[in-house]
């Protein structure tokens, strides 16, 4: 990703929740196209939440996600948990040859190309000669690779992937990190939930860090820190699973969020108040950008 590239993804004053409790909280800011995050934190931080948030899938209970000129049909998300069921008779290639419905309809059918394709997908992933295989009969690892060769045929730039390196062997996990980074190599822009720090700190340049709300998003370096994550576990358990939706008493009050400007390898911090229960205040960097929330 340049520096100067345009933002793709722009949050405006964005709550994320489930039944109008918040789950992410007030988060402003951009993220520019081409970029490769990793979204991180403790578990329960809002990671999940706001990857849907920006497929399309949860609307938000308060705020803006502005995709610019994409529409959600450029959008690939591929959720934590399989929403394939092995049980059902269907075979690999089928399987895979899902990521092309947005060309082919309800009802359209292969043509030759098309296969081509589909075999280009599973030979990507290293799943040659699976193609009949019953989707049923494969390992975790092997699903998950088939789930990549499926997204891969959506051919999308904007690409959010909820921990796809979870609880597989780490040969595919290999495989699957070097598609990844083919991805982000082609220039398209992508968001990865991700528990494993030591594949942050290899594999991603850029993290956003999460506790329900935006702690720091910046450079790998400079946010993921031993006092930046203490920070965000804090914050984590200090929340009120019972608290009412809150809203901004300042609307116009530090926007400057997670920015897009990470690029010139700025790290910004945000604080403020959530739900009566008051952050803690670190030293901040010079170009810390903090005010008040809720």
């Amino acid at each position: 990703m340049h520096p100067s590239a345009p933002p793709l993804i722009r949050f405006d004053n964005l709550t994320l929740g489930y039944e109008r409790h918040p789950a992410v909280h007030h988060l402003s800011g951009e993220i520019r196209a081409g970029a490769l995050v990793a979204v991180i934190g403790p578990n329960g931080a809002g990671k999940s939440t706001l990857l849907k948030g920006v497929a399309g899938e949860l609307r938000p209970i308060g705020g803006h996600i502005d995709l610019g000129t994409l529409t959600r049909s450029a959008v690939a998300y591929m959720p934590q948990r399989s929403e394939i069921d092995p049980s059902f008779p269907v075979s690999v290639f089928e399987v895979v040859a899902m990521g092309l419905w947005r060309e082919l309809g309800a009802f359209g059918g292969l043509n030759r190309k098309q296969r081509e394709r589909v075999r280009a997908a599973l030979t990507a992933v290293g799943m040659a000669g699976f193609e009949s295989r019953p989707i049923g009969s494969l390992s975790g690892g092997q699903l998950q690779r088939a789930r990549f060769a499926r997204l891969m045929l959506q051919n999308a730039p904007l690409i959010l992937l909820d921990e796809p390196f979870a609880a597989i062997d780490s040969r595919t996990v290999e495989d699957l990190i070097r598609v990844m980074l083919g991805w982000h190599a082609e220039g398209r822009t992508i968001l990865t939930v991700v528990h494993d720090f030591d594949q942050v700190r290899r594999h991603f340049p850029t993290c956003l860090l999460l506790a329900r709300e935006p702690v720091a998003f910046g450079p790998t370096a400079q946010v993921l820190t031993d006092t930046l994550l203490a920070r965000a576990r804090r914050l984590s358990e200090a929340f009120d699973e019972d608290a009412p939706e809150c809203h901004r008493e300042d609307a116009d009050a530090e926007r400057s969020g997670p920015a897009g400007n990470h690029g010139g390898g700025q790290v910004v911090q945000l604080r403020g108040h959530r739900h009566g229960h008051p952050h803690d205040h670190p030293h901040a960097p010079p170009h810390d950008h903090s005010g008040h929330r809720h």
